[in-house]
C-alpha cells in the first residue's frame, strides 16, 4: 500500500471514530451524572460476576495501561521499526509526541464532559478524575496500535499471531476498567474510539508529510522455491 491510499484509509478511519465518539460524548454530556441503562446494566452484571482471582487479574493487567511502561513499549517499537539510526529516533520520537498529544486531548475532553463514575463504594482499585473517557482504555488502545503498525512494518513473519496478541492486550486493559467498577462501558468504548481517531488522524499525516528518508521499508517476503511465479502472458489462452 503506497502512502496516499495508507493516508486516505487512516483518514477513513478515523473520520468514522472521531464521529461516533462525538455521539457518545454528547449522550455522555447530557447525562452527566445519570448514565444510560445499559452502561448500569454491564456494571451491575460486572459486580456480580468479578471473583477474587479475577479482580486480582484486572489490578495486575490494569497497572500496564498507565505510568511509564505504555511510553516504554512506544520508545521501544520506535527503536525497532527503523532501519538506520535516524529512522529509528524519528519513529520512537513520533510515537511519544503521538501517544502525549493524544494524553493532552482526551484530558481536555474528559474536562469537557465531566462524567461522574460510578459509585465510589463499590470500586475495587484507586481512581481519580473524571470518567469519560476512560484514560486507562485510551493509553493502552493507543500504545497497541502504535505498536501494532511497528510489527506490521517490522516483521515479515509471525506479524498477525503479534498482531492479535498486541490487540488483545490493548482490549483487557479497557474491559479491566468496567470489572474494576471505576468506569461505565461506554467510557471505556470512548476511550477505544478517541484511540482509533486520534492514531488514524496521526498516521494519516505522517502518510502525507513525513519525509520519505524517516519512513522505514516493511521487508519484502521471500518467495519459496516453485511458488510464486507466474506463467507468462498467452494471449492465445
Amino acid at each position: 500500500m503506497n502512502r496516499r491510499d495508507t493516508a486516505d484509509l487512516a483518514g477513513s478511519v478515523s473520520l468514522g471514530a472521531w464521529a461516533a465518539f462525538g455521539l457518545l460524548g454528547m449522550i455522555a454530556i447530557g447525562r452527566p451524572d445519570t448514565p444510560p441503562t445499559p452502561d448500569h446494566q454491564v456494571w451491575a452484571w460486572a459486580l456480580g460476576h468479578r471473583p477474587a482471582e479475577l479482580l486480582a487479574f484486572a489490578r495486575g493487567v490494569t497497572a500496564t495501561g498507565t505510568g511509564p511502561f505504555p511510553y516504554a513499549l512506544v520508545v521501544l517499537a520506535g527503536a525497532l521499526v527503523g532501519h538506520t539510526a535516524r529512522q529509528r529516533l524519528a519513529a520512537a520520537a513520533l510515537g511519544l509526541l503521538c501517544l502525549t498529544a493524544g494524553q493532552a486531548l482526551r484530558y481536555g475532553a474528559m474536562v469537557i464532559v465531566q462524567r461522574q463514575r460510578p459509585p465510589q463504594a463499590d470500586w475495587a482499585t484507586h481512581a481519580s478524575g473524571w470518567s469519560f473517557p476512560s484514560g486507562h482504555s485510551t493509553t493502552a488502545a493507543l500504545t497497541a496500535g502504535l505498536i501494532i503498525l511497528a510489527v506490521r512494518i517490522r516483521a515479515p513473519h509471525g506479524r498477525n499471531p503479534l498482531t492479535a496478541v498486541i490487540l488483545l492486550w490493548g482490549i483487557t486493559v479497557g474491559l479491566s476498567r468496567s470489572v474494576l467498577g471505576v468506569h461505565w462501558c461506554t467510557d471505556v468504548l470512548g476511550g477505544w474510539l478517541f484511540a482509533v481517531g486520534w492514531g488514524g488522524s496521526c498516521l494519516c499525516a505522517a502518510s502525507w508529510w513525513l519525509p520519505e528518508r524517516f519512513i522505514p521499508r516493511t521487508p519484502q517476503m521471500p518467495i519459496e522455491s516453485g511458488k510464486g511465479h507466474r506463467a507468462p502472458q498467452d494471449p492465445g489462452r
